[in-house]
Order: structure tokens, then C-alpha cells, then sequence
């Protein structure tokens, strides 16, 4: 295996989310959240929000599409047939709230080889329409070698 490390520092166009009530809702239900401040848009306005909080780990959401177009990207070469999610970082400096429109960007942070191994990690970076940061994050992939 041969990693295309050339791409390292490569910055993707941005990525839009519109989040919605819904979303959040039918999110934080799945996961078994009961805060009422990601379920009920009255508690969350008593809190002081505009409308219902994203659970925290809602960013796999908004800032996935972005990954997912770096893992597709053909200069890249990866193999996803062999791909193993290896982990992810986030830090959060504020909330996303249901009529936030969040931008995320993904920029290339990383890419080696050992032992014939791929290792991909992407940085993200998610503003709300504020320009204000709610999210960055580290996404990290390993490129297993065919057998």
C-alpha cells in the first residue's frame, strides 16, 4: 500500500447543514437522551435557547458529510473496502441549536504509512451563521492492506 501523502493541508469546499427540530428530536430519542433540553422545545426556550440543543455528539451528524467526501475523494486513493474508523476528537465551544445553519469545513490534517498500514485524519471546523464556532473535531481512519 501507498499513501498519497501530497494531499496533506488539502482544504475541501464547505459543507452546509440546516439543523432542524426534528432532527434533534428523532436524534437524541435514538440515542436515549432525556435531557428535556434536546426534547422539548419549551424547556429549551425556559433555558434561555432559541429552540430545542443538540446532544453534543449531534456533530457526527452535521459534520459527517464532510468526512464522508474526503473518504470518496479519488486523489486521496482510499480503499474503503478496508477502511476502519480508528477515532474521533471533538471540542465544542458552543451550542447548535434547531434554526442554526452550520458550515463545516474539512481540511486534510494527516496522512501516513506504517507497516503498510494507511492512517487518514481530518480536521473539521463547524460555525453556525453567526460565524461563530460550535465544533472542530478530528476524524481519524485506518487503511487496512488487502489480504
Amino acid at each position: 500500500m501507498t499513501v498519497n501523502d501530497a494531499a496533506i493541508g488539502k482544504r475541501y469546499a464547505p459543507e452546509i447543514y440546516a439543523v432542524g427540530r426534528e432532527k434533534i428530536i428523532e436524534y437524541a430519542l435514538a440515542t436515549g437522551e432525556t435531557n428535556p433540553l434536546h426534547l422539548d422545545v419549551s424547556a429549551a426556550r425556559a433555558a434561555g435557547h432559541a429552540d430545542v440543543v443538540a446532544p453534543p455528539m449531534f456533530a457526527v451528524v452535521y459534520q459527517g458529510r464532510a468526512v464522508t467526501r474526503a473518504m470518496f475523494d479519488p486523489e486521496l486513493g482510499i480503499d474503503f473496502a478496508h477502511l476502519v474508523h480508528s477515532e474521533q476528537e471533538f471540542r465544542w465551544d458552543g451550542l447548535a441549536v434547531a434554526g442554526d445553519e452550520l458550515t463545516t469545513t474539512l481540511t486534510v490534517a494527516d496522512i501516513s504509512e506504517k507497516m503498510g498500514i494507511g492512517f487518514y485524519a481530518f480536521a473539521t471546523e463547524s460555525v453556525n451563521q453567526r460565524g461563530e464556532t460550535v465544533c472542530a473535531g478530528t476524524w481519524t481512519n485506518i487503511v487496512r492492506p488487502p489480504q
